[in-house]
């Protein structure tokens, strides 16, 4: 009463099958390799460092905030 032979599994996997049907096995199978590859490209881009903007990319603009309310005096 160990471990399951192959019969057992076999079963298994027939009733899963019956109980569920192929395509809806075969859109949760899709759905978990979409999820894991998500998970794989999201590890990959924390290992990378981040990319340096060069300084022609962007415009610093240099100001003071004042109040937006206008006073009459």
């Amino acid at each position: 009463m160990g471990s399951f032979s192959i019969w057992h599994w076999l079963i298994v996997l027939l009733v899963v099958i019956l109980i569920f049907g192929t395509k809806k096995l075969r859109s949760v199978g899709t759905d978990l390799g979409g999820a894991v590859k998500g998970f794989k490209e999201g590890m990959k881009s924390e290992e990378e460092p981040p990319k340096q903007a060069q300084q022609g990319d962007h415009q610093i603009i240099e100001g003071e905030v004042k109040d937006k309310t206008h006073t009459k005096a």
